[in-house]
């Protein structure tokens, strides 16, 4: 019988397999990516995020769960205008952050 709708696959992840090696070279070049809290207020103010849905906090949780699929698509809209550095309640450098992440991904396609 049809209902005129489909189950949608599991976004669960496991993270117990997950490759947290890039990652891991993040956080070495960029410690602060520990000290976010996930607040939101990088993603309030960025300029690209109405447009885009870029948010920083969304590129280091899916850092977190092995989703590099996402964090190259958010990547890609990030305009580097430094407007979240300005109002990170924790004092994070995203953009040196952001940069690091785009460093570190070529580094791996390049590979």
């Amino acid at each position: 019988m049809d209902f005129g709708f489909s189950l949608s696959p599991s976004s669960a992840v496991n993270l117990d397999t997950v490759d947290l090696s890039l990652f891991r070279k993040v956080e070495a070049r960029c410690p602060d990516i520990r000290t976010c809290i996930g607040c939101g207020s990088c993603s309030a103010t960025c300029m690209a995020s109405a447009w885009s849905g870029m948010s920083v906090r969304q590129v280091i949780l899916a850092l977190q769960r092995g989703q590099l699929r996402q964090v190259e698509q958010k990547l890609s809209a990030c305009m580097l205008c430094g407007k979240c550095t300005m109002v990170c309640p924790r004092g994070i450098n995203t953009r040196n952050l952001i940069l690091a992440v785009s460093r570190e991904f070529k580094k791996e396609e390049a590979q």
